[in-house]
């Protein structure tokens, strides 16, 4: 699987703990943000060069972080095709593939510890959608994703 990842000055020190466990155990990854601790990347850049990668469909899934994971999300969402979701739990972080097809994780350095952030992260990218639901579940969550793609067709014009 391929995995973009980026961060702004705030998120620099937890990237750089899942980067590194992205790379050990073999993900194929695209560092897009901040990649030294003198850079001063701030969240519209970071999360903007993430959600190219994205939407030029040159990786799988993405990873973004700043201070809250906050802005990083607000700024990744406004691509069409973006989905990015703010999360503070191991359980919404497996949750948000497989219900809302999310294809971005976005993480706070002030909010998770590198241990939550790596299980995190390892949740994430092992869930898939609707993964390991019925067949009804399936159906009601595939209903949910078009209405959403929908909305999003209706309101972005790229």
């Amino acid at each position: 699987m391929k995995v973009v990842i980026s961060c702004d000055f705030a998120g620099y020190p937890l990237k750089t703990a899942v980067l590194q466990y992205l790379k050990d155990n073999g993900y194929d990854v695209i560092d897009a943000g901040q990649k030294s601790e003198d850079e001063k990347i701030l969240y519209p850049q970071a999360a903007k060069a993430l959600a190219k990668v994205i939407r030029q469909k040159d990786a799988d899934k993405g990873i973004l972080i700043c201070g809250t994971g906050a802005g990083v999300s607000i700024v990744a969402n406004k691509f069409k095709g973006v989905y990015a979701v703010a999360c503070e739990s191991i359980f919404t972080a497996q949750g948000i593939p497989i219900i809302n097809d999310a294809n971005v994780l976005a993480m706070g350095n002030n909010v998770v510890g590198q241990k939550n952030a790596i299980a995190m992260v390892e949740r994430f990218l092992s869930n898939s959608f609707a993964c390991n639901e019925t067949p009804e579940r399936k159906l009601f969550l595939q209903g949910m994703l078009q209405d959403v793609k929908k909305i999003e067709e209706e309101n972005f014009k790229e």
